[in-house]
């Protein structure tokens, strides 16, 4: 976030190492978890509403087919939207809060949710949902490619549910998909970012979508779009992997204890996107 919105006559960071070099030089550690309460309360509620939209919408198409992957995965993104905005919205604003151009400023923002309801009091709802466009144009193909990239990953790396290497496997599923996700829409993020930032200092520069890839492409080049793409893939793979194959293997276990009253060994799972 601070990659994508800094100031470009008066960059504070070189790159991704020197950005995570001066945090914790000037702020300590505790500033690489600036805007943690906004993820935390958040991303329970998007990866429930993710993992189930896409399964039951997967099973209304009827066919595991890779189109059908894509447009389950789609789906899940647009609906998960509603709650990824106003988070993301937090946890920009809390992040940004003391740097670069809003180091002299008060601090606004107790916490996450103090930083909401301040919003929301000034704005009203239009100010919570801030970015809500770009977040979901953003969001929509990314999560289509996310669950297509993790199919095709699973067939090709043949992950069923008795084989020993299956939790390296889709780890290593799980984190592609995350890359290929966010390499799918990453200028838009960069454009999201830099919309739901735009007028913490007490100034707005951009009108709207067009108007910020207009002005962010004529003062910095196509190259603003791609600002803070190191450090989103560094975060991305671990998270990804993780996050998959823990979904994965959880729905195994359970498919597995839903046969044992029966005496059944466990079934062999061909897809475990699929479940």
């Amino acid at each position: 976030v601070r990659l994508q919105v800094q100031n470009v006559e008066k960059p504070l960071y070189r790159g991704t190492f020197h950005c995570f070099q001066s945090i914790i030089k000037q702020e300590s550690a505790f500033g690489l978890y600036k805007g943690i309460g906004s993820p935390m309360m958040g991303l329970t509620f998007i990866n429930a509403l993710v993992f189930g939209v896409q399964g039951n919408t997967l099973r209304a198409l009827g066919k595991d087919t890779p189109l059908n992957q894509f447009l389950a995965g789609s789906a899940a993104g647009a609906i998960q939207c509603v709650i990824c905005c106003p988070m993301e919205l937090a946890k920009t604003r809390m992040q940004l809060q003391g740097t670069g151009e809003y180091k002299l400023k008060t601090k606004n923002y107790k916490n996450s949710l103090d930083c909401l309801i301040k919003i929301y009091q000034k704005e009203g709802l239009r100010g919570i949902n801030r970015g809500m466009v770009s977040t979901f144009i953003r969001e929509t193909p990314s999560f289509g490619f996310y669950f297509l990239t993790y199919d095709c990953m699973t067939r090709y790396l043949g992950c069923e549910a008795e084989d020993s290497y299956v939790i390296p496997k889709l780890l290593f599923s799980g984190g592609m998909s995350g890359i290929v996700s966010w390499l799918s829409t990453y200028p838009m993020d960069v454009i999201k970012s830099r919309l739901q930032a735009d007028g913490v200092g007490g100034v707005t520069q951009y009108s709207g979508i067009l108007d910020c890839v207009r002005k962010s492409y004529h003062e910095e080049g196509w190259r603003v779009f791609t600002r803070g793409l190191t450090s989103t893939l560094l975060r991305a793979f671990p998270v990804n992997a993780a996050t998959f194959a823990t979904v994965t293997v959880f729905l195994m276990y359970m498919k597995t204890e839903d046969n044992l009253p029966e005496c059944e060994p466990g079934p062999v799972i061909h897809q475990p996107s699929s479940l």
